[in-house]
């Protein structure tokens, strides 16, 4: 078994290039098979990752950055058997880790290459593949706010994205949208968030689908009414960030497989922290469409036995979901 490393240098302010030096002492100590690639360029780690794939080597990719490094090396990594990937968090954001522990679990070299594999499932938005969660309205205009906030001193990636959130609830708080749900009739909405998540963060640490797990082949859907006064939520961001809000009046609650959003004018899709502007987007689950690379010291099955657990104790929810 081979182990890339690929590389953002730029990530978390230049901290994912000065890590580089550890991933080879620790490589060299262990005497594995290894390489490390930096980018140079936006899109890089998805071409070099699918190069990789089509060398037919059995390969571990880490994408070593942030989401958007991530994002990448899964995009590139689709379709390939002989590829499993992994990340090194070294960004500002780092959602997807967050469901399974803290960063610095995934930081330890040695257990990363003492790690292991499981399935997990990929949401399908256009031509685009996101392990975390998708959506449009408010939260995807902060989502391409946020890389603004992003760029000034000191402003982490919650940061930034708080910062955004703020700007875009009192700019953009209003999004008529249509909505579908596995094909059924479209409904009008005039919404704040449309969201589908198949894992439980995104935005830099906010439980947006509290209730999701990343590989039981369905999507958690979370629809928030625009029904209140802007500065009534501002008010409740706390709340929303630590996914207490499924229970909330103006929010609709579904599981299911696919979500259409569709919408009169151009407005921001967010696929894991990457943004483009549509008029409709269709967001799918693929079940078990990835080879994730877990480190030794994470536990995937300790955790999703406390997930399950969770959610049977949440079945009310899902009952009111149906």
């Amino acid at each position: 078994m081979k182990y890339v490393f690929i590389v953002n240098p730029v990530a978390g302010k230049k901290k994912a290039g000065e890590f580089v030096p550890e991933i080879e002492k620790i490589c060299r100590a262990k005497g594995v098979d290894y390489e490390v690639y930096k980018t140079s360029s936006v899109g890089d780690a998805k071409s070099y990752t699918k190069k990789l794939g089509d060398s037919g080597e059995e390969a571990v990719v880490f994408g070593c950055g942030g989401d958007g490094t991530l994002f990448e090396v899964i995009n590139g990594a689709v379709g390939y058997e002989n590829l499993k990937v992994g990340t090194l968090p070294l960004g500002s954001g780092n959602d997807f880790v967050r469901n399974f522990g803290k960063k610095k679990d995934f930081l330890d070299v040695l257990d990363q290459l003492e790690g292991y594999s499981r399935r997990v499932d990929l949401i399908k938005c256009g031509d685009k593949y996101a392990v975390s969660q998708c959506s449009m309205g408010l939260d995807a205009e902060i989502c391409a706010k946020q890389a603004t906030f992003k760029k000034l001193p000191f402003m982490s990636g919650e940061m930034a994205y708080t910062a955004s959130l703020v700007f875009c609830i009192l700019t953009k708080s209003s999004n008529v949208f249509e909505v579908s749900i596995d094909d059924g009739e479209f409904e009008t909405y005039d919404l704040l968030f449309s969201l589908c998540g198949n894992a439980r963060y995104y935005g830099g640490g906010y439980k947006g689908t509290p209730l999701a797990v990343c590989d039981d082949g369905l999507l958690d859907f979370v629809i928030v009414k625009k029904d209140m006064p802007v500065i009534k939520f501002l008010k409740v961001i706390g709340d929303y960030k630590a996914g207490k809000h499924l229970d909330w009046d103006r929010v609709i609650f579904r599981r299911g497989k696919k979500m259409t959003v569709r919408c009169k004018k151009y407005s921001a899709v967010n696929v894991d922290g990457e943004c483009e502007f549509v008029k409709q987007r269709t967001f799918e689950i693929v079940p078990k469409a990835l080879n994730f690379w877990f480190p030794a010291n994470v536990d995937f099955d300790k955790i999703h036995s406390e997930w399950e657990k969770e959610n049977k104790s949440s079945e009310k929810l899902f009952t009111s979901a149906v």
